[in-house]
């Protein structure tokens, strides 16, 4: 479901394809109508629910560790493939290569997002286990468009984009086996952001390096 806008009136705070595979607190707000930010695009049922099952069941099978951020420990944990970001370095690095069950739904993914399927250099697995989420943030300038195929359960996706002393505010609730692009203006200016949730959750990230057409 598409929610309304909010400008907030304070000040901004710092058969399957895989068969062979295994709230922010309430503030005084104007509220109105307007399109998504240029960039986003969003496809529902992307795969199928037995797809869905087995690249949960695949997932589950990885060595996630827990997301690293300057010593501090988030409470997703992640697989990276293709390239890995170093936060102590602040550079790209290699990671092990994307695996065959991946390059399968990167074929979908690409068809989508209107890449090649080649442009998807990394790819991430996350673990949103009950009570975990992502705080705002950009993804880092080294990568250029940035698909997210969510798993199991909802999720409240939440933009926002810095405006002067205010914040301009979106959300769109991302279903289980659906696919969003961020591309463009909203991949370039605006942060987003996932709530912790009730259930567990996977999603699966792939992205491409800046520049890439």
């Amino acid at each position: 479901m598409l929610r309304a806008w909010q400008i907030v009136n304070t000040p901004a705070l710092g058969s399957g394809l895989f068969d062979a595979y295994f709230p922010e607190m309430p503030q005084q707000t104007t509220l109105f109508s307007v399109p998504m930010p240029d960039g986003f695009h969003y496809q529902p049922d992307l795969i199928s629910p037995e797809d869905e099952a087995s690249l949960a069941a695949w997932i589950a099978t990885l060595p996630l560790k827990p997301f690293e951020f300057h010593g501090y420990l988030g409470n997703r944990r992640i697989a990276s493939f293709g390239l890995r970001y170093d936060y102590a370095k602040a550079q790209v690095k290699p990671a092990p290569d994307i695996p065959p069950i991946l390059l399968l739904l990167r074929d979908k993914i690409a068809r989508f997002a209107g890449h090649k399927p080649e442009d998807f250099v990394q790819a991430m697995a996350t673990e949103y286990a009950p009570g975990a989420g992502i705080g705002w943030h950009r993804d880092k300038p080294q990568f250029g468009d940035t698909v997210g195929l969510s798993l199991l359960a909802e999720a409240r996706f939440r933009l926002r984009r810095k405006d002067g002393q205010r914040w301009l505010r979106l959300s769109k609730d991302i279903q289980p086996r659906s696919v969003y692009l961020l591309s463009g203006d909203v991949r370039q200016n605006w942060e987003h952001s996932i709530p912790p949730q009730e259930q567990l959750r996977y999603s699966i990230t792939f992205r491409t390096r800046a520049g890439a057409k």
